[in-house]
């Protein structure tokens, strides 16, 4: 079943975003990262309007859905995901996280999600304080922070993100929500230990996944062997 709330709680799990894959060969470079040992796969989807950027739709995950068991952990970056869960879903997402400051109503989308038979999760840009994620937290899955603006991959991490995911990680334990912590923007070897000593469990990472000189394999071990 590719259900993240069969993923334990404890140990680091990587989540490369096919963003930063070779688009011309697909296929392969899933099964690669697949074998490296990513534990999800992370999919980025812009919608030129709630970020400056435009990627891929519900068929290119339905293209690649049948080639891979991996968790598709799908991040829409969308003005109104609200119109767009369905298609998703229908396309093979497993797990749907979306905006705080998408123009939906939070509950709604939440629920939309749910009944589409996918796992919730909520983003928050770096301007967005933790606080305000908290009323939703007894009715999510996951809470992704985003460590770089979203819209664009290879971007610098923000080092003064930390305390955001510090104080989430607080949160989430106090409360004892199975809830999994997710960080995404300039994760790699040398920003990570950063990210999960504040407490990230999931950690998403493109550029230092895909395009890593020593390859998939020894990145994703690197990533992990840093807690």
């Amino acid at each position: 079943m590719r259900d993240i709330r069969c993923l334990a709680q404890n140990g680091l799990k990587v989540s490369p975003s096919l963003l930063a894959a070779d688009f011309g060969d697909l296929n392969r470079q899933i099964a690669e990262v697949t074998t490296a040992g990513a534990d999800l796969l992370h999919l980025d989807i812009m919608d030129g309007h709630f970020v400056p950027n435009l990627t891929m739709g519900p068929p290119v995950l339905k293209s690649i859905r049948p080639c891979s068991e991996l968790i598709f952990d799908t991040h829409l970056m969308i003005a109104e995901p609200l119109k767009y869960v369905t298609a998703f879903a229908e396309a093979g997402a497993d797990h749907l996280t979306f905006h705080l400051e998408s123009e939906n109503d939070p509950l709604a989308v939440i629920k939309a999600i749910r009944a589409a038979g996918c796992t919730v999760g909520i983003s928050l840009k770096p301007a967005t304080p933790p606080e305000a994620i908290h009323p939703y937290l007894p009715e999510i899955d996951l809470v992704l922070v985003m460590t770089v603006e979203p819209g664009f991959g290879g971007q610098s991490f923000m080092a003064n993100m930390v305390p955001k995911i510090r104080a989430l990680r607080e949160r989430i334990d106090d409360l004892a929500l199975p809830i999994l912590l997710e960080v995404d923007g300039g994760i790699d070897e040398h920003t990570v230990s950063a990210a999960v000593d504040a407490g990230a469990g999931v950690l998403v990472a493109g550029t230092a996944v895909f395009r890593h000189p020593d390859g998939m394999k020894a990145a994703i071990a690197r990533l992990k062997g840093q807690k």
